[in-house]
């Protein structure tokens, strides 16, 4: 049975920093896709990062010069690391992934910036 379990949203202050963490199991090869999408208040859930089996990351602009995605591969795991959280960042933070072309979400990780 495939599974995502996201780790590491919480409260932050305005310039802050949060790494949030996914791993995935039930499988024992790499997913094709791994990433994180947010959903604010009254908004559908909008792409932030993703990176591919090999590497190939996507941002949604303007975050990638805040952001950082990274993967592991090995592990089946997938981290986001955020610097200089703004009010704007606050959200759901959901880790997907691709798998065999199907698409998987885990349950969902708060974040919340303070100003």
């Amino acid at each position: 049975q495939v599974q995502l379990v996201e780790s590491g949203g919480g409260l932050v202050q305005v310039g802050e920093s949060l790494r949030l963490s996914c791993v995935l199991s039930g499988i024992n090869f790499p997913a094709e896709s791994m990433g994180w999408f947010r959903q604010g208040p009254g908004n559908e859930r909008e792409l932030v990062a993703k990176v591919s089996a090999i590497g190939i990351t996507t941002y949604q602009a303007p975050r990638e010069e805040r952001y950082d995605i990274s993967r592991d591969n090995a592990k089946n795991t997938v981290d986001l690391q955020m610097n200089n959280l703004q009010p704007e960042d606050a959200g759901l933070y959901y880790c997907r992934a691709v798998v065999q072309r199907t698409v998987f979400w885990g349950q969902g990780t708060q974040v919340t910036v303070s100003s």
